[in-house]
């Protein structure tokens, strides 16, 4: 079945003429219109547009004309990342009118690689949230068990791969908003280390910390993704200066003598649910012919707080933009300059997003910058030379990618449990190094437990490496949510 192929192998079956992109496309477009009832994972398709490209791929294939890395592959995109002509919500009501004027980087790369786009994924509003709840739009729900959130921010996008209603997505990592929903979600998602994709036309949320990330069903088709986003872009000064890389040929190869490092100090409050799979993950390691060794990354502990700090300050500057004015819906009950700003948020923002605003408001006001944000960017200093110091004793650092699997919908209401789901995630976007999440097991109820391989800044190839591996000695990455496989 078309749907249970990797990326590689529908283009593979595409160059030889045995399937035509028309086909393609219109096979996950139906598999959209019957399932996606369900699982609310996209906002929008662009089925007219999608099926356009198709046509064109198929003449173009027809003429003999060479074709791109991506050719007639679909891929869904993220509700924060722009795509010419379509909306991009954010998952947020101020934005439900935004048409986005021009492609990101990221999606005029895939299109110039003949990819299709497919349609926009929903997302917690502004990528603020870890469940995909905080979408004002709709709700998403994890095709494992539909009680249950996908992850998030990237929630959509998750939950699309793991019901094979996309084969490829893109999402944005902020504070693990690939990885998590990856994790919950059962399928691959990659946050490369910080700034080897490009950020313009990504919705801004923390600058710093946003990375668009990719998110596939394996290892391959996330290098695949890769070869085609990984290079520097003018348009994005923190873009890092480098061609692309060959990830498909480099990542392929044994990882024996490799160290993989444990900070056994930071997991200590490991669930055992969580632990078990953790463990057995470890153990598959070791049989490939790593050796495992403790690291100290202690001052993870403080990863939280100072996320938070760093983050919200950067978001309130951020969507400092959103004014009814030059951004958003204006709201109906405004007369003057002063109620348009302000009914215009009061109206368009939602909860989390208000609370974030104002949390960073605060940490950068007179009087409290010194004690709580420049606290937290020394703090971040501090995170990046351990994990610097760590990388000294070994290659790749493992670790669980949330405490649990996926939670049920309206199961954490305290603000400050959500924020703790990503308390194994948060520090690489703090130290701007590359993570990967990769199918490792289920728990008692049938759910996947992803887990995390962590790299040096820069290593992004070697981490897929070790994934690749991980890979190849499981069948995790093959499951499929039984009530989606047909």
């Amino acid at each position: 079945m078309m749907h249970t192929s990797t990326a590689i192998d529908m283009q593979d079956r595409f160059l030889r003429g045995e399937n035509s992109a028309v086909s393609i496309v219109q096979h996950f477009l139906q598999r959209i219109a019957r399932y996606d009832k369900q699982i609310g994972s996209f906002l929008s398709v662009n089925e007219t547009k999608a099926l356009e490209r198709a046509e064109h791929l198929d003449k173009k294939r027809a003429s003999g004309r060479p074709l791109g890395k991506l050719a007639a592959i679909p891929v869904s995109i993220k509700d924060n990342i722009l795509v010419k002509g379509c909306l991009a919500t954010c998952g947020s009501k101020f934005l439900s009118n935004f048409i986005a004027p021009y492609d990101a980087t990221a999606t005029r790369l895939l299109e110039e690689e003949d990819a299709i786009i497919i349609g926009k994924t929903n997302c917690d509003e502004f990528a603020m949230g870890s469940s995909t709840e905080n979408s004002a739009l709709q709700m998403t729900y994890n095709p494992w068990n539909l009680k249950c959130t996908p992850g998030g921010s990237s929630g959509g996008s998750g939950a699309a791969v793991a019901g094979r209603l996309s084969p490829l997505s893109l999402g944005s990592d902020t504070g693990g908003s690939v990885r998590q929903p990856a994790s919950f979600c059962g399928v691959v998602g990659f946050k490369p280390t910080y700034g080897r994709i490009s950020r313009s036309g990504l919705v801004a949320y923390g600058s710093s910390l946003d990375q668009i990330g990719p998110m596939a069903a394996c290892t391959a088709d996330v290098a695949l993704l890769m070869e085609v986003l990984g290079r520097s872009c003018e348009k994005d000064s923190t873009t890092i200066p480098k061609g692309p890389e060959d990830y498909l040929s480099k990542m392929d190869g044994s990882i024996r003598g490799l160290k993989v490092g444990v900070p056994w100090q930071f997991l200590e409050g490991l669930l055992p649910e969580a632990k078990r799979v953790f463990d057995q993950g470890l153990e598959i390691l070791k049989s490939l012919g790593a050796a495992v060794v403790e690291v100290d990354l202690s001052l993870l502990k403080y990863s939280i707080p100072a996320y938070y700090i760093i983050a919200t300050a950067e978001a309130s500057t951020n969507l400092a933009r959103f004014d009814g004015i030059r951004y958003g819906v204006r709201s109906p009950r405004s007369h003057t300059l002063e109620e348009i700003y302000d009914l215009s948020k009061e109206e368009g923002f939602g909860p989390e997003v208000k609370r974030r605003i104002l949390l960073g408001t605060y940490v950068l006001s007179a009087g409290y910058q010194d004690d709580y944000y420049k606290k937290a960017q020394k703090v971040r200093t501090l995170i990046i030379k351990q994990y610097r110091d760590a990388f000294q004793k070994c290659g790749i650092i493992a670790s669980p990618v949330s405490p649990f699997p996926a939670f049920e919908i309206g199961s954490i209401r305290d603000p400050l449990q959500m924020y703790l789901v990503d308390i194994y995630n948060i520090g690489v976007n703090l130290a701007g190094v590359p993570a990967i999440s990769i199918p490792s097991g289920f728990c008692h109820e049938g759910k996947p437990i992803g887990l995390q391989l962590i790299g040096p800044q820069m290593h992004d190839v070697d981490v897929l490496r070790a994934a690749n591996a991980f890979e190849q000695a499981t069948d995790f990455h093959q499951a499929i949510p039984p009530e989606y496989a047909v």
